[in-house]
């Protein structure tokens, strides 16, 4: 199956990457488990995210440069945080998206990543595609050493809906039943069947779809300018990779982030836009359960684009996390936690009364005396303000300096200790909060920080989300 567009450009509006802050070096593997690892490092998603929290900051990435508003979001991983229950609605709330805004998952599979982002440039509409995974296996395996953990976002529309960074010049899909991998829900391993048999699948797959999206295209593959080429299957990527005939091959990132999974051809991808110049032929390929192919050009718009924070600005900030607190991160292994009481389950109905509060992060200003509540509040400190006299105020964007902070050894948490702080909001507003990815001897105050979507803690199988602040990272608003 081929696609090609006609009249009205249709493409990638805006796009976003999301490398967590962590970093294992792989050869810390072995050091300890005296075989295992590599060279090179690997991204590492902190104890407080998830594929939803992950998801969260790309969207908010790709949504940063543009005024445009997606009628549509959907979200593909195929590690969930819930089954049954739709992951994107969080994400959704997070956004701050209107009720009319449809948020479905794309879930379980490796392919449903790129499948969600040729989808969405096949509709009609803006439509936001987030994709998100955690890779991982069990210890001194392959796949802990080469997994990734990462997200991306694309922001998909008309040039009706605002520039047209890249626009679609073709697509093709080849898909053929075979076990190549697979992992059983729950199951921290995954499992993969002779290499040289997925070899032999995925070339034929791959050769039918590049000829087929290349004539929709109408192009050669000498036009392709680089060709971003991702799956699980190393030895079919490389072998596929050789084969296409173009100029260049983008880096797949796996020195220093490793393989991203769901997520991987768009961190790629957006990695290579972030370099792009306008008038490039870019082409994904992606191997899982057959082959996907986009075949897309960059467009004068590109030129006036300003990432909000780059891949490649992202990788290179990263601090490496041990090896025994990877694991610990991972339920690899079990360490005594601070002799409190774990926390209870979160209420259902007490997040949906504060929805705005917990998940997009709203506090309240009154109408007359301009003061910011945080929580929001329906009485205001200031007398000249009514009762409920009040105006939302987003601070999700909002940068903050730390005033005081205290490192707390006893509270309940999952990696301790915890460090809170109490932040001074640009503009007005104190608020105390727990800091994220940071080292807790580094902290000071007068340290800039900004807010970020995490995982507070799970009670009974309920993810309890919030925001937490970070040291503001380079090209951030909060700087």
């Amino acid at each position: 199956m081929s696609g090609v567009h006609f009249g009205i450009m249709r493409g990638i509006i805006s796009f976003g990457g999301y490398v967590p802050y962590r970093r294992l070096d792989r050869s810390a593997i072995a050091a300890v488990m005296g075989k295992g690892g590599g060279r090179g490092t690997r991204s590492v998603a902190s104890y407080d995210e998830d594929t939803t929290t992950m998801g969260v900051e790309a969207a908010r990435l790709a949504l940063r440069p543009v005024d445009a508003e997606p009628r549509a979001l959907w979200f593909a991983t195929a590690d969930p945080a819930y089954l049954e229950k739709t992951n994107a609605t969080a994400i959704h709330a997070a956004l701050r998206l209107d009720t009319s805004v449809g948020a479905l998952d794309f879930g379980g599979a490796v392919r449903s990543g790129i499948g969600a982002l040729r989808t969405a440039l096949d509709a009609k509409g803006p439509t936001l595609v987030v994709t998100a995974d955690i890779r991982g296996g069990l210890p001194t395996g392959a796949d802990e050493a080469t997994g990734g953990d990462g997200a991306a976002a694309f922001l998909i529309g008309t040039e009706d809906d605002g520039p047209v960074v890249a626009e679609l010049l073709g697509s093709a899909s080849a898909t053929e039943e075979f076990v190549d991998r697979w992992r059983q829900p729950g199951s921290p391993s995954t499992g993969q069947w002779e290499e040289r048999f997925g070899e032999t699948r995925y070339g034929p797959l791959a050769a039918q779809a590049w000829k087929e999206a290349l004539g929709a295209a109408g192009i050669e593959a000498a036009d392709v300018d680089v060709a971003v080429v991702a799956g699980s299957h190393g030895r079919a990527v490389k072998r596929v990779a050789g084969q296409l005939g173009v100029a260049r091959v983008a880096d797949d990132l796996a020195a220093t982030v490793g393989n991203t999974g769901t997520a991987h051809p768009g961190l790629v991808l957006a990695n290579e836009l972030e370099q792009a110049e306008p008038g490039q032929t870019i082409a994904v390929v992606m191997l899982a359960d057959g082959v996907e192919v986009l075949v897309l050009r960059t467009t004068e718009a590109l030129a006036e684009f300003t990432p909000a924070l780059p891949v490649a600005d992202q990788i290179a900030g990263g601090a490496e996390v041990n090896y025994a607190t990877f694991l610990q991160w991972r339920e690899m292994i079990q360490v005594q936690p601070p002799n409190r009481p774990e926390p209870t389950r979160p209420s259902s109905s007490a997040a949906a009364r504060a929805q705005d509060w917990k998940y997009g992060f709203v506090g309240s200003r009154g109408t007359e005396s301009g003061t910011l509540h945080l929580p929001p509040a329906r009485v205001s400190i200031r007398a000249e303000d009514e009762l409920d006299a009040m105006d939302p105020a987003p601070m999700a964007d909002v940068g903050a300096t730390v005033v005081t902070f205290t490192i707390d050894r006893l509270v309940y948490s999952v990696s301790p200790p915890v460090v809170f702080a109490v932040v001074d909001f640009d503009g007005g507003g104190r608020l105390p909060v727990e800091l994220t990815d940071v080292e807790p001897d580094a902290v000071r105050i007068g340290q800039r920080v900004e807010m970020t979507f995490r995982r507070l803690y799970e009670a009974e199988g309920i993810n309890n989300y919030f925001w937490k602040a970070r040291p503001a990272r380079s090209g951030s608003s909060s700087e």
